[in-house]
């Protein structure tokens, strides 16, 4: 255990990685992009949401990945089991389910009007006599193979998933076990859709270093500073194909003028990235895996699900971030808020305050990101290099590299 004012400044080696640079094809081959499709995303686990997206039976939504051309329904059918299926008719390929999220006990067809169950059974196919030895009990909707972790839905879309779940996600579950996620059942949503790589995109989330360039007023104050002015993690851990670090905050910020006219708009013991104030304690904070080196000055941590999702934790609230690919130099972003729903004029001021603040913040970002993108595909060089705090990059560069090369995914995991 470091310190509680210890600035780690040796991680990238200390965890056993490599620190020479990182080929930019990784970024823009679109035959790279291939590999990934089937190699990376097509043998892994992807988070597509969580069980309170679908409280009650028949409850729905759908998930577009467009990686895979493919559109997916997440329902909890009448028995409570969450199932998933591939949002496609048996009669001639059409989509299914049009509207985004409901409740329905039948999906029906628009086109001819079969319909299914949530458990995904054909039930009803008009003038079924017209058919030829039309089998029924064949034609259900195609189960796509989905498994619950912590209260987060996961599916694999390979028609015969390698490993399960549990085994995929590794030591990364047993660390984060147990967590009492607050206000699970309401999050304000963000979305983007970038002209770049997703793992472009996917590290503008996962370091620090950027921020003191990009965010000199929204986040700069808060993870910036003496003694740490490019915000170093204080602590990092890779757990097989996933990752972990623990970011700094400046426990010296002092509020502007401005914010503190306006401080009756942050809600108790919040700020923009939802850093705790004074003494208040949440109990998301006492689990033994969130800031495991119980730094001092400690803000969040970044917690990076293999390939595509983040799991970020702070003193008072939870968020995430998806990175899913559209094609090889675009991306669709979501991230996730997890806040109380209001029950005031005053809460819902406050909260419509937290989205304008974390939005400006988001936006910071998105130019940059696909200026970067644009550099990249120019040619004009060859390597990128990352820096120290650039570490959880680093990791999962390396990881791309070694699952778009491995056989299986077990050999991948190993």
């Amino acid at each position: 255990m470091n310190h509680p004012n210890d600035i780690q400044t040796h991680l990238t080696e200390s965890v056993g990685l490599k620190t020479e640079a990182m080929p930019v094809a990784l970024y823009t081959d679109p035959a790279q992009y291939e590999v990934e499709r089937e190699r990376v995303f097509r043998r892994s686990w992807l988070m597509v949401g969580r069980v309170e997206r679908i409280p009650k039976p028949d409850d729905f939504f759908l998930k577009e990945l467009a990686i895979f051309n493919a559109s997916v329904i997440v329902t909890r059918s009448d028995d409570g089991t969450v199932r998933a299926f591939h949002n496609v008719c048996a009669h001639r390929s059409n989509i299914v389910e049009h509207r985004p999220s409901g409740n329905a006990k039948r999906f029906v067809c628009r086109y001819h009007s079969w319909s299914y169950n949530n458990a995904g059974a054909l039930a009803n196919v008009p003038d079924e006599g017209g058919f030829f030895n039309l089998d029924k009990k064949k034609c259900g909707l195609t189960p796509v193979t989905v498994d619950v972790w912590e209260g987060w839905i996961f599916v694999n879309m390979a028609p015969a998933p390698e490993v399960s779940l549990q085994e995929f996600l590794g030591p990364m579950a047993d660390a984060l076990a147990g967590i009492v996620y607050p206000n699970p059942d309401n999050c304000i949503v963000l979305r983007g859709e970038f002209k770049a790589n997703w793992k472009a995109v996917a590290e503008n989330f996962s370091e620090a270093y950027h921020i003191a360039s990009i965010h000199p007023k929204t986040l700069g104050p808060i993870y910036t500073g003496r003694p740490n002015p490019f915000s170093r993690p204080v602590s990092a851990n890779l757990y097989g194909a996933h990752r972990s670090m623990s970011l700094w905050l400046n426990t010296g910020s002092q509020p502007s003028e401005k914010a503190k006219v306006m401080r009756w708009l942050f809600s108790a013991g919040q700020t923009v990235t939802g850093t705790r104030k004074g003494n208040d304690v949440n109990p998301i904070t006492e689990h033994e895996s969130i800031n495991p080196t119980r730094h001092a000055e400690w803000s969040s941590d970044v917690n990076w699900f293999f390939p595509n999702w983040h799991l970020q934790i702070s003193a008072n609230q939870f968020w995430t971030h998806e990175f899913w690919p559209t094609s090889a130099n675009t991306t669709v972003w979501e991230a996730r808020f997890y806040n109380k729903t209001p029950t005031s004029v005053r809460e819902r001021l406050q909260l419509e305050h937290f989205t304008s603040h974390i939005t400006d913040t988001m936006l910071e970002d998105l130019g940059n990101i696909e200026s970067m993108q644009t550099g990249m595909e120019s040619g004009a060089k060859s390597f990128v290099h990352f820096n120290e705090s650039e570490i959880l990059c680093r990791h999962g560069l390396e990881q791309v590299v070694k699952w778009s090369s491995a056989t299986t995914a077990r050999d991948a995991l190993g």
